[in-house]
């Protein structure tokens, strides 16, 4: 039986698109005759304390010399010296979502720190699987390492029934994304807030935990736009709750200022929402034009005309709804995204 250690930060049942992936591809592995041996790291990563920090390599040293061990790039980004003490012995995978160096919010100093740690990582890595084109031109670009190094493992998306929508007057928008400033949920209330005439609510889904400062500022920016009775924010949900709201809603919008991939998009475009979205390449790169309306990085001006738009015109909502649903049809299954993954981990036997 072929095997491997995954070793991931943190809860794996967080409900985030990074850790939702790492669940499906480990399902999937499974699924496929691999023998998965799950390995904690800790919490507080990409900024763990000492004492986390030396467990996890520990951790990395109990891994049988020739073993296959992928690291979550959330966790191996800052264990460079752990990379790098390991690199001879294991065969080491890194699973890059998002280079952490990117990551909205960060100070110059965190972000330079960031930088050096995970291109030293990076360097010792075997090979590196992204979840985006557009990922792995950053991890070329950013830390030199060579496109042959490096495998793009889409995400899959689960396609659910077809979902039937009945009228109302009211437009249902929905976000999805854990509450920290990347998300740009700030953005998305400024656009929203100049259009407090129309008829709509927002229901917001993602953790408040990450960064209790953000939630806390957009909850005043939720006040002091009058917006209290439009806006929900419900938090964190289990899984099997959120294709409800998928569900009940009649748009989707996410103002990101950036993704790695953006898994929710597709999502939504699963249970056949019209999108509203930005980002950067790797959103653009994922939404389908006729299905959704890409919105420059921080152009709140085109995110209210998008969602101005799709507020009022029901045949326009319509129309986006039958092509999100066709498109969604055409993107990779979590089988096809496992069978990749696989593949990948395999090239390294030859």
């Amino acid at each position: 039986m072929k095997t491997l250690c995954f070793a991931y930060p943190g809860d794996l049942e967080t409900p985030t698109g990074g850790y939702g992936y790492d669940r499906k591809v480990i399902a999937g592995l499974r699924d496929l005759g691999w023998q998965v041996d799950l390995v904690s790291l800790g919490d507080g990563f990409p900024f763990p304390s000492q004492s986390t920090l030396a467990k996890a390599r520990e951790l990395f040293a109990r891994v049988p010399d020739g073993g296959r061990l992928v690291v979550d790039g959330l966790a191996l980004g800052v264990m460079d010296e752990a990379a790098a003490e390991q690199a001879e012995r294991l065969d080491l995978i890194a699973l890059v979502h998002h280079p952490l160096c990117r990551e909205t919010g960060l100070s110059p100093d965190q972000a330079a720190e960031l930088f050096q740690s995970e291109r030293k990582s990076l360097t010792h890595a075997r090979h590196v699987i992204v979840t985006s084109h557009a990922t792995s031109d950053q991890v070329t670009d950013l830390f030199a390492i060579a496109q042959k190094d490096i495998t793009v493992v889409l995400p899959g998306t689960d396609i659910p029934a077809p979902v039937s929508r009945a009228a109302s007057g009211t437009t249902r928008l929905l976000s999805v994304g854990t509450v920290v400033p990347r998300k740009g949920y700030d953005l998305l209330l400024a656009a929203l807030a100049d259009l407090a005439e129309l008829d709509w609510n927002l229901d917001v889904v993602g953790g408040l935990d990450a960064d209790p400062d953000c939630y806390s500022a957009l909850q005043a920016q939720v006040v002091d736009f009058g917006l209290s009775d439009r806006v929900t924010f419900h938090g964190a949900v289990a899984p099997k709750m959120l294709p409800d709201f998928y569900r009940s809603a009649d748009v989707f919008v996410l103002a990101s200022r950036y993704e790695g991939y953006g898994m929710a998009y597709t999502e939504a475009l699963a249970y056949a929402l019209p999108v509203i979205g930005s980002g950067g390449g790797a959103v653009k790169d994922t939404l389908p034009p006729r299905a959704s309306v890409y919105c420059g990085t921080e152009d709140i001006d085109s995110l209210r005309q998008a969602l101005q738009l799709l507020i009022l015109d029901e045949g326009r909502r319509r129309d986006m709804s039958a092509a999100a649903r066709i498109s969604a049809a055409q993107l990779p299954s979590w089988r096809d995204a496992a069978t990749q993954f696989a593949l990948s981990l395999e090239a390294g036997d030859a």
